[in-house]
């Protein structure tokens, strides 16, 4: 997959279902500054995009992810989890020099 980022089957089939609900086409990453730590990941769901998006195509999904946001999480994996408290996507970001508690920040 393009830069190196894995996406989990667990994670694939949750965005799939979920963008068939939302009747979307793509599942978008993006790092934004802020967070407990210094970036934060938000994920969404979007039907267009945008020139400086990478897609990123599995037999199931197509991920979205700005060039900006790339440089920040190349070599990820991307899971979805389910606990207790709930469910969530993570990221086990190889960039990351500390993370949260809640896992949706990182500091690089």
């Amino acid at each position: 997959m393009n830069k190196n980022i894995e996406i989990t089957e667990k994670a694939q089939n949750h965005i799939a279902k979920t963008i068939i609900k939302d009747k979307a086409k793509y599942f978008r990453i993006v790092v934004l500054g802020g967070g407990c730590a210094g970036f934060q990941y938000k994920f969404e769901f979007d039907n267009n995009i945008n020139n400086d998006d990478i897609i990123l195509k599995t037999e199931k999904i197509k991920v979205l992810i700005d060039n900006s946001s790339m440089e920040l999480i190349k070599g990820s994996k991307i899971d979805y989890v389910e606990e207790l408290i709930g469910s969530s996507f993570q990221i086990s970001n190889p960039q990351a020099s500390s993370s949260c508690g809640c896992g949706t920040s990182f500091s690089i």
